[in-house]
């Protein structure tokens, strides 16, 4: 492909590259730790959920019979027999006219219909006054009415989240099989970068693109370390490869994709023959590389030099990496289809991916409109809420006409 100057299709590039990767192989997790992880395998509930009959609320567990019928002009007396509390363990039962003071979380005494809360009452110690009467079922859980005994709590393939983890702790799960979080090495090439903290100047340029492409790696889910800058030597990049193979799922590099004398990672990779460059028909990206590297044959996507190309590369190739590593599915941004509310223009043959704002209509659907200056544009990758999609054979969207939107995360 390195010879051939016609693009190929980005779909095509995308399915041989994620032909190639597969999902990291699953561990056994402690599940505090597994928060974020996909799940490698189903979670059976070990028992029922509830384990056992229970209060939700502070108030009085009683017979439905005993309470038949109670208001405020004809309250109810109940004899109060005791105080169950959430850490009690002895059994205890219910008689006709009497009931027993329960805490939320508290296991029920035999034969309770339904928890009375406390403001349905006088709140009485000895005795108490009903003034409400409840349905049967108010304010307790039975057993097993979330989920019964060996009923899958979560499927394989799902994400690991907060909720869930409260779910498989009120189970009774303490480890999970998952799939671990991918390691994701990030690396700059090029002489004339330089560190953040210092502003650009002729012949230095601040190396933008590492800093930015390990925080869309780590926002992707991956655990994502930036080795910084690397010089245009082909023994100085082997040597950094060497040293982050056995730490890396995936080692982004990003510059020296071009074919100019000073493109190193071409040359070096070429030579190599460990990585294929393609011109692939992406707007604004152009070259893309891709393959393997060192004996773990650690994936490895070279992406152009321009921040903005690199940022639109990782979206189209990088990121869909990070997650079929981690097992997640779908593993492309969520899409929405909107109307458009200024005419563009696209270039032929090349799908582009240009940053604009998404806004939601009032009654449903969405408007977008374009941002200025398009990919090449930081300012408007910034403030981009999601990418406008114009295929290969789009070379002009009207204004009002119907688009692809990838949508962005916003946590705002």
């Amino acid at each position: 492909m390195d010879n051939n100057d016609d693009p190929v299709a980005v779909a095509e590039f995308l399915q041989g590259a994620m032909a190639k990767v597969r999902p990291l192989p699953t561990i056994d997790l402690d599940l505090t730790q597994a928060c974020g992880c996909v799940l490698g395998a189903d979670v059976p509930a070990p028992g029922p959920l509830p384990a056992f009959d229970h209060a939700t609320v502070d108030g009085y567990a009683v017979r439905l019979e005993d309470v038949t019928g109670a208001s405020a002009e004809r309250p109810v007396n109940l004899k109060v027999l005791g105080d169950v509390s959430a850490a009690s363990w002895r059994p205890v039962r219910l008689v006709a006219g009497t009931c027993f003071a329960v805490a939320a979380g508290a296991a029920l005494p035999s034969g309770t219909d339904a928890v009375i809360p406390l403001n349905w009452t006088d709140e009485g110690m000895a005795a108490v006054q009903v003034i409400q009467a409840p349905k049967r079922g108010h304010g307790l859980k039975r057993t097993g009415s979330e989920r019964a005994s060996g009923e899958v709590l979560a499927h394989n393939g799902r994400q690991v989240t907060p909720q869930l983890v409260a779910l498989l702790a009120a189970a009774g799960v303490g480890d999970i099989i998952v799939r671990p979080t991918p390691r994701v090495v990030v690396i700059a090439t090029g002489d004339e970068l330089m560190d953040t903290g210092r502003v650009s100047q002729p012949g230095q340029l601040v190396d933008v693109n590492s800093h930015a492409l390990t925080a869309a790696a780590s926002e992707a889910g991956a655990h994502a370390y930036r080795v910084g800058i690397c010089d245009d030597e082909p023994e100085a990049l082997r040597a950094v490869l060497d040293d982050q193979t056995l730490r890396a799922d995936l080692i982004i590099t990003t510059g020296g994709t071009g074919t100019g004398p000073g493109d190193m990672v071409r040359r070096t990779f070429g030579r190599d023959r460990t990585v294929t460059f393609s011109p692939v028909s992406v707007y604004p990206c152009n070259t893309i590389g891709f393959g393997t590297v060192g004996p773990e044959e650690v994936p490895i996507t070279c992406l152009p030099g321009d921040p903005g190309a690199a940022m639109i590369a990782f979206e189209v190739l990088a990121r869909p990496i990070i997650l079929r590593l981690a097992g997640a599915e779908p593993v492309f941004r969520p899409s929405v289809r909107a109307n458009l509310i200024e005419s563009v223009s696209s270039p032929v043959g090349y799908r582009e991916f240009r940053p604009v704002h998404v806004a939601e209509r009032r009654g449903g659907g969405y408007t977008v409109a374009p941002l200025p200056g398009g990919p090449y544009t930081l300012s408007s990758l910034a403030e981009a809420t999601g990418l406008m999609v114009l295929g290969e054979k789009v070379t002009t969207a009207p204004a009002g006409s119907t688009v692809d939107i990838l949508l962005f995360d916003r946590h705002r």
